[in-house]
């Protein structure tokens, strides 16, 4: 899975080493309470996120929507029904143009080249896309083959994410990954040669993983030229197998060293370290994630999806029903949702903050009232805590995270919450 999927931004990040800091960091912050109602003069940008539930086999390690593929996928049915869920959503988004569209999953490479054409003609027909809309398709490297990565490319697609994880046949393994790493290289270089932008997703941290082993396989990567590189820290999730039957992995310390050298190999090879766990050449930074990092509006539809949407006066956030049985038969009896929700003014100051605060750039302090619909002056307190702490730095104009507060951004966001 590369980047961030559609979120309740309930929980803290878990993508870096953020440690207990002790004495450094007191802990404790004050309660926000906004007293004005949300009010918005212009509504945030739009995405959509796109979830495709099945894949080959499930990873130990991966909480995500996704299920084993059982027989063939029934996939006109299920485009069928996404776009019938699209339908349901746009009266409440009607004339918002579209920005980018990630399709996730899952491994949305196991769709036929027909099936990805269908559902983007269907979106194209349904919304108005921008004509230089970012459109983003998750690939497994066991899934994929020159014809399909052509056929995408002529649907739409227009950037692929490629979830390599390694390139180390033994930490393949132990991942519970389809593919080899001479796959993943073969994967790699077709995905290089058909797509003008290219994420490859590395995760560090791994099962007996060494800190040379984690150099090399950075090496590798960047050896390869992707316009883009997402480096995560392993993290055991609960609900995974890796959770019930955790591995010997690197104690903190060591991660921490693979992190500082993944992050400084990539500095010196040219990618700008924009997000916590997110790499780009200059001007290619994953359009898509940029926007749930500074908090835009984004619909969700297809089993499991979530969505944001701003209006006026509030934001509502919803969920569709995870099992892709359920969805298929919720969108024929009418709406896929399973939850819908008003976000209160309490909250959003830490959901704000929860997608904000990973850019290392933080953002502009207009940019709070901007996508939040509420006044800054009750946030202002935690602001002068945080930057006391050495959490942050800010002026008059813009707010980011210090590197001690990168280190323990957990304990940053905290702060935040009601």
């Amino acid at each position: 899975m590369a980047g961030p999927s559609p979120c309740w931004c309930s929980a803290f990040v878990n993508s870096r080493r953020t440690d207990t800091p002790g004495s450094a960091v007191p802990s404790g912050s004050s309660l926000i309470t906004p007293h004005s109602p949300l009010q918005f003069s212009v509504l945030p940008p739009l995405s959509l996120y796109i979830h495709v539930p099945w894949c080959v086999r499930k990873c130990p390690y991966c909480d995500f929507n996704s299920h084993e593929a059982r027989g063939t996928l029934p996939e006109d049915e299920y485009v069928a029904a996404l776009l019938s869920d699209l339908e349901f959503t746009l009266p409440q988004v009607w004339g918002r143009p579209v920005l980018t569209v990630f399709i996730g999953g899952g491994t949305p490479s196991l769709l036929s080249v027909s099936a990805l054409d269908a559902l983007l003609s269907g979106v194209r027909a349904r919304l108005p896309l921008a004509a230089d809309a970012e459109i983003t398709l998750e690939a497994n490297p066991g899934t994929v083959e020159a014809e399909k990565f052509r056929g995408f490319r002529a649907a739409g697609v227009n950037r692929l994410s490629l979830g390599i994880q390694s390139l180390n046949d033994r930490h393949l393994h132990a991942l519970g990954r389809i593919h080899d790493a001479g796959e993943a290289r073969r994967a790699a270089e077709l995905a290089l040669a058909t797509f003008d932008n290219v994420n490859l997703d590395l995760m560090y941290g791994l099962p007996g993983q060494t800190q040379e082993e984690a150099e090399a396989d950075i090496a590798a990567v960047i050896a390869l030229a992707p316009q883009h590189v997402s480096a995560y820290h392993l993290t055991i999730e609960p609900n995974t197998y890796f959770h019930r039957y955790p591995p010997a992995v690197p104690d903190d310390d060591a991660a921490a060293a693979m992190q500082a050298a993944v992050e400084t190999r990539l500095a010196d090879a040219g990618y700008g370290h924009y997000e916590i766990s997110a790499f780009a050449r200059p001007g290619l930074p994953a359009r898509h994630n940029l926007n749930y990092w500074t908090f835009g509006d984004y619909l969700g539809i297809g089993a499991g999806a979530h969505g944001k949407i701003s209006f006026k006066n509030n934001i509502l956030r919803y969920s569709c029903a995870r099992q892709p049985k359920a969805y298929l038969t919720q969108v024929a009896a009418g709406s896929a949702l399973s939850e819908q929700r008003e976000l209160s003014a309490v909250e959003l100051p830490g959901e704000f903050m929860m997608n904000a605060l990973r850019l290392n750039d933080g953002f502009e302090l207009s940019l709070f009232a901007d996508r939040t619909g509420l006044d800054l002056t009750p946030v202002l307190p935690v602001l002068d805590q945080a930057e006391a702490r050495g959490l942050l730095m800010r002026d008059h104009l813009s707010v980011r995270p210090t590197p001690l507060g990168r280190r323990f951004l957990n304990d940053l966001l905290a702060m935040f919450l009601p």
